[in-house]
């Protein structure tokens, strides 16, 4: 498979990915900072659920903003 030069337009696919993957990254965020309210209210569990489903979608945020740029 060839590299695309580095003008080439980027496919309708690529750029969808990317959004999607900034929007994952984005909800990744706020349940990781909000999380923090429920280790304040006693709420562990809660606190640790936030926390686990934020790194998950913060690795697949991630994933798809790279995969995306073709890196």
């Amino acid at each position: 498979m060839t590299d695309p030069t580095p003008d080439a337009p980027v496919s309708r696919n690529a750029r969808r990915e990317r959004l999607v993957g900034l929007l994952v990254l984005g909800v990744a965020a706020v349940l990781l900072v909000s999380s923090v309210s429920w280790f304040a209210s006693d709420s562990t569990g809660v606190g640790i659920g936030q926390l686990v489903l934020g790194l998950a979608l913060a690795g697949v945020g991630g994933f798809l903003v790279r995969r995306s740029s073709g890196a």
